[in-house]
């Protein structure tokens, strides 16, 4: 089978992840995270068992990576303050109060685990110091707590 052919094949099943999943997401960070976070850590395969239902798994995964470099590109050459915004959408969709967030994410260096496996090396350098900045920046920018919030 040539590529164009597997492309082909792989097309309907980008467009559907597009529409049904990540649209639903709020930011290319989110999605990002998402993606990453479908992938098997021991063999690079991305599931998704809504896609593997109306394609076959291997579009599905083919998909997914796609999609996952898209993202990891445009978010790659974004400009530091987009890229802050975006962290900080990501970061208010989850749970954790920012300022555990951001400690956390600092020193686990959960971002590590967001580059796509098919990523040019310097391109992974930038977008890990782009968001050790972007972090350390939001940081910074934390409202200090009051000794009264401290103590409630």
């Amino acid at each position: 089978m040539s590529l164009e052919q597997r492309n082909i094949d792989v097309e309907p099943a980008v467009t559907d992840l597009r529409n049904r999943t990540l649209s639903r997401l709020p930011g290319d960070f989110s999605r990002l995270v998402y993606l990453a976070s479908s992938r098997d850590c021991n063999s690079g395969q991305y599931y998704h068992d809504g896609l593997e239902f109306h394609f076959s798994h291997n579009a599905a995964s083919k998909a997914m990576a796609m999609c996952h470099r898209e993202i990891f590109d445009r978010l790659v050459y974004v400009s530091l303050e987009e890229l802050i915004e975006e962290l900080r959408n990501y970061m208010s969709s989850t749970d954790e109060q920012p300022g555990e967030f951001l400690k956390s994410w600092k020193h686990l260096g959960s971002y590590r685990v967001t580059i796509p496996s098919e990523c040019d090396e310097l391109e992974a350098e930038v977008f890990l110091s782009n968001v050790k900045m972007a972090l350390a920046i939001l940081q910074t920018r934390q409202k200090p707590v009051s000794q009264d919030e401290q103590s409630a």
